[in-house]
């Protein structure tokens, strides 16, 4: 059988931020708050066909009493701003689709639509953009009360719908660009937008040209039913969260599919990308090796499991008896309910903290589908069970120092090539036209 060709992406873990920070690599001396960098790096995934490199961000450094844990070791903070990356990017390479996160809290909608329009046109239709509804950011934007889950992505969809008013308030026709006439636009067929909504007010019509090749496209993660509702009715790119078992796949995509269908929605219209973390290495003995190095993991691997997770969740678990129970009162109300479910997994709150931080810590095989360590076909043999299942691709994680890229990418691709599961041309037309290529 004939392998069914996957879209590939690249998940900036650090963001814009200390890229090999806490690795080997960082002797390499690159400068993070350099464009070289990340440059180097977006060339050699688009040398590679990867359809897009999204680039997490957290615009906080989070409650002013776990700021240290999240800036210590780098994992929270800091980060510069990633749109403010996307031209250098763009500026380096001809097909890669650019997918800053974005957070509605932090841009009013007319200037949203202006910012993102311009980088759209000046990218060749290669934008994408990454809407999240963290609610921890509000202090930094204004003095209202911070919203809860839901209502955060009710902001989110009136802030898109009101942006997307705004790129469509030029009607066909209301760009005419015809210098016989002398005449550059139709301001009779321009719709004067009038948004009056529960979070936004603002007019139109926008002071940017229409798009040729669609708008900038959408991603969103999240795997609440509300963040799935979200993903049905408005994205483009869903990035996926859960278990690589055909059950656990196939039950998360119907949920997405049912989503876009209650919205109007063709379910082909969302591509569903697993985010995978491998490790690839040369051959099945040396996977076995790490594989067993990790099943009873020290102090020290235990104490840099407990940095991160308390980089993610706010919350100093170095702090606690790793021997005890873990009271799940110590997390703040504005933890991801998420964040904290990954920490539990099924070992449930009566765990003692130590049987947390050893499963983070322990590492699987990809030959049997226990984690993500292996050879290169090994890994291609699980994007290929992917595809038999119905999955659209899949996006790989990781810092953007190059030596990262590398160590990942220079076996895999080659692989993946041969046997037809990486594309090796892009569609012309943008960022859209390669999502919809396949």
């Amino acid at each position: 059988m004939t392998a069914r060709p996957q879209h590939f992406g690249w998940f900036l873990a650090r963001g814009f931020g200390p890229q090999g920070w806490g690795y080997p690599s960082l002797d390499w001396d690159y400068d993070w708050t350099r464009p070289d960098i990340y440059q180097e790096a977006a060339r050699t995934l688009e040398q590679a066909g990867f359809d897009l490199v999204i680039i997490e961000d957290a615009p906080s450094l989070g409650s002013p009493s776990t700021i240290d844990l999240r800036v210590r070791h780098a994992f929270g903070g800091p980060k510069h701003d990633p749109l403010l990356l996307a031209p250098y990017l763009f500026q380096a390479t001809e097909h890669l689709g650019v997918v800053p996160t974005v957070n509605p809290a932090a841009y009013l909608p007319y200037t949203a639509a202006r910012q993102f329009a311009t980088l759209q046109h000046l990218s060749g239709h290669r934008l994408g953009l990454n809407v999240v509804t963290d609610t921890g950011s509000a202090r930094h934007f204004s003095d209202a009360p911070q919203l809860g889950h839901d209502e955060a992505y009710d902001r989110a969809e009136e802030w898109l719908a009101g942006i997307r008013d705004l790129w469509r308030s030029w009607d066909e026709g209301a760009l005419v660009a015809d210098r016989g006439s002398d005449v550059y636009a139709d301001g009779t067929k321009m719709r004067a937008v009038r948004h009056r909504g529960d979070r936004f007010s603002f007019d139109g019509p926008l002071n940017a040209l229409p798009f040729t090749d669609g708008e900038p496209a959408i991603v969103s993660p999240g795997g609440s039913g509300r963040g799935l509702g979200f993903a049905g009715a408005n994205s483009d790119v869903q990035l996926a969260l859960a278990p690589l078992h055909e059950a656990s796949v196939r039950a998360y995509r119907t949920r997405i599919h049912d989503a876009a269908r209650a919205a109007g929605r063709r379910p082909e219209d969302i591509k569903i990308l697993f985010a995978i973390q491998p490790v690839i290495v040369s051959s099945a003995e040396e996977a076995d090796r790490i594989v067993s190095a990790s099943l009873d993991p020290d102090d020290a691997a235990l104490l840099q499991i407990a940095r991160k997770q308390s980089s993610d969740l706010e919350t100093d678990l170095t702090a606690l008896d790793p021997d005890q129970p873990l009271d799940l009162s110590v997390f703040g109300a504005h933890v991801s309910q998420g964040s904290i479910q990954r920490l539990l997994g099924d070992r449930g709150e009566k765990a003692p903290l130590r049987a947390h931080l050893a499963a983070l810590a322990r590492a699987g095989r990809i030959s049997d589908r226990t984690g993500f360590v292996g050879t290169a076909e090994e890994f291609a043999d699980l994007v290929e069970e992917l595809g038999e299942w119905g999955n659209d691709g899949v996006l790989l994680w990781g810092d953007f120092h190059p030596v990262t890229l590398h160590r990942t990418l220079d076996e895999l691709v080659p692989v993946l090539r041969r046997r037809g599961i990486l594309r090796r041309e892009y569609a012309p037309g943008g960022l859209h036209a390669n999502l919809r290529a396949f």
